[in-house]
């Protein structure tokens, strides 16, 4: 079931994909037939979405700051069913779609109240990584430990199951292993931000790197917390599609 708008924008705009390169760039062509370079925020190998000739949706968004006015935010893909639908592809905006559903009070069953939210704070060993998202709980919470949130966009999918990663990881691999380590002081909590509203559930991508699937499931087993959160995207709205189940 669709759900409330969790992020609302300007109308995205549309165009057809000729073909991404050097990872971070993606040439369009506009409906009105102009074609674009644009910005391509994932450097993954976008298994799956990444289809020459396919609809795609871009933001607009020219500055004297930016070397591209362009950047490629959804892809049209064929769906689970077999039914076109739009997926999210731009890994800088789960983070922020995420910290929006817990400031919407949306996983307050799983989170409990909280306080404040702080994101990208060091930690780790000698600090030198950052967590997406570092929690603080409100009075309310009755477990007042820290929350430590990790975000992941995941946009593979085998049938309807969503699975990261869709390449070996070695960054993601170290993140969960920073995530047990915080345990049992604070909460450790991965969040597969599921891109798309085709899936029923997620798992761990064993086919791209065994290595973490081996990981995801150690960490379920020493008490780190999943939730995937499930995302439709429109042209000009984000729509909240609920938890989903997750495999082990």
């Amino acid at each position: 079931m669709t759900g409330p708008a969790i992020l609302t924008f300007d109308p995205l705009s549309e165009g057809v994909l000729i073909k991404r390169y050097k990872r971070f760039l993606a040439d369009v062509q506009l409906s009105d037939g102009t074609t674009v370079t644009a910005h391509c925020a994932n450097t993954g190998p976008m298994s799956g979405v990444l289809i020459p000739g396919q609809r795609v949706r871009l933001r607009h968004a020219p500055s004297p700051k930016r070397k591209l006015a362009w950047t490629w935010e959804q892809a049209e893909v064929p769906g689970a069913d077999g039914t076109p639908c739009w997926v999210g592809i731009n890994t800088a905006l789960p983070n922020r779609l995420i910290r929006a559903l817990i400031e919407a009070g949306h996983l307050s069953d799983q989170l409990g109240a909280i306080g404040m939210i702080r994101a990208e704070v060091p930690y780790g060993k000698n600090k030198r990584s950052r967590i997406d998202l570092l929690l603080t709980p409100g009075e309310d919470n009755p477990d007042k430990r820290l929350i430590y949130v990790e975000v992941k966009n995941t946009t593979w999918t085998e049938g309807s199951t969503a699975l990261f990663p869709d390449t070996v990881t070695e960054r993601g691999q170290k993140h969960l292993e920073e995530l047990m380590d915080v345990l049992t002081g604070a909460r450790a909590v991965l969040v597969p931000c599921l891109s798309r509203p085709d899936v029923t559930d997620f798992a761990p991508g064993d086919q791209a790197d065994p290595r973490y699937g081996e990981m995801f499931r150690t960490a379920v087993a020493t008490g780190v917390e999943v939730l995937p959160c499930c995302f439709e995207f429109r042209i000009n709205e984000i729509l909240w599609r609920g938890l989903k189940p997750y495999k082990m």
